[in-house]
């Protein structure tokens, strides 16, 4: 009691000070309960036999699971799974000759042109060409610097992000 904070209103308890010391796990025994009408659904039955619905959590743990097998050293998921889909994919849909393949044949005729892996190289020279240019410019000018945290803070939502009230929820996703 002496930890706890009551305003003069008492709008709420302040438990900011209290702090949790010990808890204790007690089986109360198996108790049933009955769902008031509606269909009954089937007890899961052993562990993991549920899964992922959502489909693109499970593409991107797939995504990321490939990535890792690729990349070694100390690369974050997020910088290989932004390099890949983010960076490269965007490269790679900006090639007319690809586009034109695509809407010319089929997924397996066009995974088969050798179009794509020379257009593959390309992207990975222009990434790399582009990062490097602008990592050097960035590290080489305050002002470049200033600007981007601004632009990080307003239009990027840094600090809302972080603080678990942005459009990420403060978990780490692809960009």
């Amino acid at each position: 009691m002496p930890l706890l904070k009551f305003g003069r209103e008492r709008e709420g308890v302040d438990l900011s000070e209290v702090k949790l010391t010990h808890h204790k796990i007690t089986s109360k025994g198996k108790r049933r309960i009955a769902p008031k009408g509606g269909p009954r659904l089937p007890p899961v039955t052993a562990t993991g036999t549920g899964g992922l619905r959502d489909e693109d959590k499970v593409r991107l743990l797939e995504i990321i699971e490939k990535l890792n097998d690729l990349f070694v050293g100390d690369i974050t998921d997020d910088d290989k799974v932004s390099y890949v889909m983010g960076t490269l994919r965007s490269k790679l849909l900006g090639s007319e000759l690809l586009a034109q393949q695509a809407a010319n044949n089929a997924k397996e005729q066009f995974a088969a042109s050798p179009n794509l892996s020379s257009e593959l190289v390309d992207a990975i020279i222009d990434s790399y060409a582009a990062h490097s240019a602008m990592s050097k410019q960035a590290l080489e000018s305050e002002k470049i610097q200033s600007s981007l945290l601004k632009l990080l803070l307003e239009r990027g939502q840094l600090w809302e992000t972080l603080r678990g009230g942005g459009a990420e929820g403060g978990s780490s996703h692809p960009g």
